[in-house]
């Protein structure tokens, strides 16, 4: 394998959390993984001394500049600054503001968001995470009947990373384990089967990620946990208790980065409310 080229830093400058930028960049980088870039991160960039002194530090490690700043004026005052300095500054959110507020024949209204009044929004979030880590891993079975979605899966199939995504998306989400000789609980069976997603993995992956989990926890890879028949058996178990449950959606997440198998959730989760006509809550914005 080829070592990583290093390469001069890139700067996320933004007068929020700088949140939006980071991914961005971060899902650019994806695209280049024999060079290695370094992230930096400058957040509540709000005034024109703030920003003189980040275009300074970008000069002199000779960093890109991804910036989002929704003031004009503060926008207009780095892309000067920048030029000035011949550094490259790529403006993530400026000229999409401007699109939009043209589509909608509408002013924007130039306010970080960071600065916003907390929203409903914003508390269903919190609430969604919460109800998260309460009905993590099987833990209150009840919750199962409150959740907006429920996912399932033998051991190591992303069931907490992706409840926990989710989550940050505004959705109720619980997660239950399957486990061979052991009956889940009632709910699961209860709650209407479009909004249980099983997920399930290719084998020799899962052996893999078990193996390399028993390497971190000191135990033997030799361990049933771990073996090759043994986790065979697991997945046919599980896979013949989604035969069993037709309304359940499969999700295989060989391969697939927790981000891309949540997308493909979400857009299950949307289809399947509009055709169900579910009213027991507003839907989520998925921002």
């Amino acid at each position: 394998m080829s070592e990583r080229v290093e390469h001069n830093p890139i700067f996320i400058v933004s007068d929020s959390t700088g949140e939006t930028a980071e991914r961005v960049v971060r899902a650019s980088l994806l695209q280049f993984p024999e060079h290695r870039v370094r992230v930096r991160l400058f957040t509540r960039v709000r005034d024109e001394d703030s920003v003189r002194e980040v275009i300074a530090k970008a000069a002199d490690a000779g960093a890109m500049i991804v910036f989002t700043l929704v003031a004009p004026q503060l926008r207009e005052f780095f892309h000067q600054l920048a030029n000035e300095n011949q550094i490259e500054a790529v403006d993530v959110i400026g000229a999409l503001i401007h699109k939009v507020g043209t589509f909608l024949g509408a002013q924007p209204i130039n306010v970080p968001t960071l600065t916003l009044p907390l929203s409903e929004e914003y508390f269903r979030r919190v609430e969604a995470i919460e109800f998260a880590v309460k009905s993590d891993d099987g833990k209150e079975p009840r919750n199962l009947r409150k959740a907006d979605l429920v996912l399932i899966g033998v051991s190591r199939t992303s069931k907490t990373p992706l409840s926990t995504y989710l989550a940050a998306r505004g959705l109720r989400v619980a997660n239950v384990p399957l486990v061979m000789g052991v009956q889940p609980p009632e709910e699961l069976f209860e709650i209407p089967g479009h909004r249980v997603v099983a997920l399930t993995i290719g084998i020799e992956r899962l052996v893999e990620i078990r193996r390399e989990r028993l390497q971190q926890l000191g135990m033997p890879v030799d361990a049933n946990y771990g073996l090759r028949e043994h986790v065979k058996s697991e997945l046919e178990f599980s896979h013949t208790m989604f035969k069993d449950n037709p309304l359940w959606t499969v999700v295989d997440v060989s391969g697939r980065a927790i981000e891309e198998t949540a997308t493909i959730i979400l857009e299950h989760y949307k289809d399947t409310e509009e055709s169900w006509g579910s009213k027991t809550r507003p839907p989520p914005s998925f921002l």
